[in-house]
């Protein structure tokens, strides 16, 4: 009977553990939890209730399926009594016993999926980037409207700190797929070697240590949104497998022989140039054209300094909560100080600013001079990278601007952090990897521990 239900099980694309001794099987459970079991009533050593009794005990969720040829109705309304999902009577159709497999399959999905949606509505939305009245963020919430009731990839653009994760959420929330998961991932944050089994999932035995299947991150996401953040940061080996997952919409566990059919919406997320990957070979061009169904550009805050006013309104409030303090009011002179400063770390940047003068300041209204001081002494014609003796930018390409700007940045960023590049990468938002890149690339020298000077 073991043998013959593997089989069939496994036809289906189930996986399957069998054991003719009910206390291994137990033992099995203790540690490696189903969602389906399968028991003969009567067994020796111990009957199909001590199983039913232990499963319940070990695992509340996994369904019981209970089977006997000394079928009563007795015995059935005991095992319901006791939590058993169903019973069969010995002879039984094959057909008879996938019925019953398939409904108790689907009661795991949906109440998996309930808790998915219960997770999601519990967890407060943020709307920290949406924030705003500026043109920009305007034509951002007409985009969103548009793309989010759809299933087009979506590719979202931009610096460091400027929402990125924010907005897909809000596709997400605003599309046909709400209730399903929204599963993110940062391709830069998980080490190359362990990013495959994270998002595709593993079989038993397929690596020491796999003493159990993993679901993958991709599994996990279907029927929802999957966010992969830094998606330029993704293994080229991976990029391959990605990709058959968009145009198969499936995916192979690792050390698995089985596709597994899946159906999520992707959106990818990006700070840097994927057109020079491409030419630099890091990044497949036939991935990028299969990403950009519809590539949304987010404005750095620097370029709606009018909306600061009211993310500053929005931050105090959620600082305060947090802190649990009066919400301060802001100097008029302070509003403009943080209108004039260029914010290279965007939105997360003013976030963690605002968070730091309520930690550091008792008084209910915050002045200039509570300000940093890179702040204050700011003034409009001038700006971190483009000193008094330096061209005016007007004389300077965009590129090049860029570059100036961005080694300016950098190097503030290991002045203020005294060298520590993983301090620098948590304020900045950026990985380490990608941190050590651009410090190679613009040539600037990483001190160490005690310097005081960034030499370039």
């Amino acid at each position: 009977m073991c043998t013959i239900l593997r089989k069939v099980l496994s036809q289906e694309g189930y996986n399957v553990e069998t054991f003719t001794r009910p206390d291994q099987a137990i033992a099995w459970l203790e540690h490696s939890p189903a969602e389906i079991v399968i028991s003969d009533l009567k067994m020796p050593q111990l009957s199909g209730m001590d199983v039913l009794r232990a499963v319940r005990r070990v695992s509340p969720e996994t369904s019981v399926i209970l089977m006997t040829a000394y079928g009563t109705i007795e015995s059935a309304i005991e095992a319901m009594r006791e939590g058993a999902y169903d019973y069969i009577t010995k002879p039984f159709k094959l057909d008879e016993l996938m019925l019953i497999v398939e409904r108790a399959a689907e009661r795991t999905k949906l109440r998996e999926e309930n808790e998915a949606l219960t997770r999601t509505l519990a967890r407060p939305f943020e709307p920290t980037e949406l924030v705003g009245d500026s043109p920009p963020m305007r034509e951002l919430r007409a985009i969103i409207a548009k793309v989010a009731p759809t299933d087009a990839a979506i590719l979202l653009r931009g610096e460091s700190g400027t929402g990125k994760e924010l907005v897909a959420r809000a596709i997400h929330r605003n599309s046909r797929r709400a209730e399903a998961p929204f599963v993110a991932i940062n391709c830069a944050s998980i080490p190359e070697t362990l990013l495959e089994s994270e998002l595709f999932g593993y079989e038993k035995g397929a690596f020491t240590g796999a003493d159990r299947p993993k679901m993958g991150l991709v599994e996990v996401a279907n029927g929802g949104t999957l966010f992969l953040d830094e998606i330029g940061d993704l293994p080229v080996p991976l990029q391959a497998k990605v990709l058959r997952m968009l145009q198969e919409q499936e995916v192979q566990r690792v050390g698995g022989l089985r596709p597994i059919k899946v159906n999520v919406r992707l959106i990818a997320a990006t700070n840097r140039d994927l057109e020079t990957a491409i030419q630099q070979r890091t990044f497949r061009q036939d991935l990028y054209y299969r990403l950009n169904v519809i590539s949304i550009e987010l404005p750095p805050l620097r370029e709606r300094a009018e909306d600061i006013p009211l993310l500053v309104e929005h931050f105090c409030a959620k600082a305060a909560r947090k802190l649990r303090r009066t919400v301060p009011r802001f100097a008029p002179d302070a509003l403009e100080a943080l209108k004039r400063y260029p914010f290279p770390g965007n939105v997360r940047e003013l976030e963690n600013l605002i968070e730091r003068l309520l930690i550091l300041c008792e008084r209910d209204e915050i002045q200039c001079e509570d300000l940093p001081e890179d702040i204050r002494t700011l003034n409009r014609s001038r700006r971190p990278g483009l000193s008094a003796t330096s061209a005016p930018i007007t004389t300077l390409d965009y590129r090049k601007a860029r570059e100036d700007f961005e080694r300016a940045y950098l190097q503030h960023l290991l002045e203020a952090t005294g060298g520590n590049v993983s301090e620098a990468a948590r304020l900045s938002g950026l990985s380490r990897r990608h941190l050590y890149e651009k410090f190679e690339r613009l040539d600037i020298r990483v001190p160490h521990r005690g310097e005081s000077s960034i030499e370039s």
